[in-house]
């Protein structure tokens, strides 16, 4: 009898086998010999199941994408669901996209391998738009929800903004020629803050792993989240 095979399970191996190259090895390393060296298959499998090497790097991207997005659901849907709050979920949301395990690092590293590649591609660079524009709507959802249940302190804010030569009028935007609602721009910035501030954490943790720690990045985290 014919061997039957599983089309979708090899290309999910391909996959897998073009991650552990890129975080292993970096992206520049991943040719399609050395993935289906990797994978244990021919180049002609590969061929097979994708046109060239850039669609197998955004199907990674991809695949990487939908693996974080559905432990995430099932995270923050526990925080937030009865009994829960929205800011518990945010919590969950932030912390889960910080590399502080072996299995987020290397979500992290891939995911920080395809920056300065999308620079150059449009096409990674819709999906890492795409997938960026999904989380800041989560986290802006969940501090428009928590501030609606008086989670968040009255003026909750990163920063003092007059602490930087800002003027009242300036940072609530009601000086002249402003029309912008102060609490929606307020809650905008709390979102590109605490994005902001999870990049950098984790980038700070891949680079500088001997002067911050994983205990340390999430300690900072949540003293960001304590002061909303």
């Amino acid at each position: 009898m014919p061997k039957i095979v599983d089309h979708d399970e090899r290309r999910r191996e391909v996959l897998s086998a073009a991650g552990r190259v890129i975080v292993r090895d970096g992206i520049d390393a991943a040719t399609t010999r050395a993935i289906a060296k990797e994978a244990g298959y021919s180049n002609g499998v590969l061929a097979h199941y994708f046109a060239d090497k850039d669609e197998i790097l955004l199907s990674a991207l991809r695949q990487s994408h939908q693996r974080i997005r559905h432990r995430l659901t099932g995270k923050v849907t526990g925080a937030g669901g009865p009994g829960g709050s929205a800011l518990a979920a945010l919590r969950e949301l932030l912390l889960d996209n910080l590399p502080l395990d072996d299995e987020r690092a290397r979500e992290t590293r891939l995911e920080v391998s395809f920056w300065s590649r999308s620079l150059a591609s449009e096409r990674l660079a819709e999906v890492q738009r795409a997938e960026a524009g999904e989380l800041r709507a989560a986290v802006r959802d969940l501090l428009g929800r928590a501030r609606t249940a008086g989670e968040l302190r009255d003026g909750a804010a990163p920063d003092d903004p007059t602490a930087h030569g800002l003027d009242a009028a300036t940072v609530t935007g009601t000086g002249p020629g402003t029309e912008t609602d102060p609490a929606i721009d307020e809650l905008d910035d709390l979102a590109e803050h605490l994005l902001a501030l999870m990049d950098g954490l984790s980038l700070h943790l891949l680079l500088y792993p001997e002067r911050l720690t994983r205990a340390d990045a999430e300690r900072v985290m949540l003293k960001a989240l304590d002061r909303l």
